[in-house]
């Protein structure tokens, strides 16, 4: 696959090609996620929401993937192996409650993560503006939903449960990228469980990884879903190769 020569950061270093790679490849599996509610949302105001969130995160993983090479190539005609998304924002969107617990936990970490690589990461200033608005409608619905009725606090925190062992990846070195991972994940431990909290969810006791199928996306180990959707992701592009509308 030909790659085009690197952009250089602010600080003057080569781009870290890799951590790139990482970001760009969570932003498209999130966005093609996201938009497979397109026809299915509970409302037809979180339709457009759901859609909007998509559309931002597809506009961040083209920008990422134009700075490495083409961007069609690196979405659609790479194997599961060579994808280096987190497990977290592969995962199935479940109902609306792990759809939303996904979204909170992803858009909390890329709003601080992104915070850290405003020198070195050309996209970041304009997309942690973007990722404050995600996180806000995450942490909105996350209240509405845990103190709302019996069963839709139930159904948040099943979701908060279940999806809480694949964050600890999300606090894993990126290559290339100089983190502080100890305040990332000291901040983003604080801003989630405020929110659980003040929405009177319980805050999972369980590890945040160790599982054997948690942690390590960044290796290109994927969870068995990943195919099922990558398949669907890349179906039409493989289908008419060199196709123009």
């Amino acid at each position: 696959m030909s790659q085009a020569a690197p952009e250089t950061s602010a600080a003057g270093s080569p781009a870290p090609a890799a951590g790139t790679l990482a970001l760009a490849d969570d932003a498209l599996v999130l966005s093609h996620r996201l938009g497979e509610w397109a026809g299915h949302a509970p409302v037809l105001e979180e339709e457009v929401a759901l859609a909007n969130i998509a559309l931002d995160l597809l506009g961040q993983a083209r920008a990422l993937y134009a700075d490495l090479g083409d961007e069609d190539e690196l979405a659609f005609l790479r194997e599961e192996r060579a994808f280096r998304n987190c497990q977290l924002v592969e995962q199935p969107n479940g109902d609306f409650a792990c759809t939303l617990a996904r979204q909170l936990f992803f858009s909390t970490w890329q709003e601080l993560l992104y915070g850290q690589l405003l020198e070195s990461v050309p996209l970041a200033g304009k997309a942690v503006k973007e990722i404050a608005y995600h996180r806000d409608h995450a942490e909105h619905w996350t209240l509405r939903l845990g103190d709302g009725t019996e069963d839709s606090h139930a159904r948040m925190q099943a979701a908060v449960d279940g999806l809480w062992r694949f964050t600890g990846e999300l606090f894993q070195p990126l290559e290339g990228f100089d983190l502080d991972l100890d305040a990332l994940r000291a901040t983003w431990t604080e801003r989630v469980t405020g929110v659980l909290t003040h929405a009177t969810l319980t805050v999972p006791e369980t590890p945040q990884s160790g599982g054997w199928t948690a942690g390590a996306g960044r290796q290109g180990l994927h969870t068995e879903s990943f195919g099922r959707m990558l398949a669907e992701m890349q179906h039409l592009h493989r289908s008419h190769p060199g196709a123009t509308w």
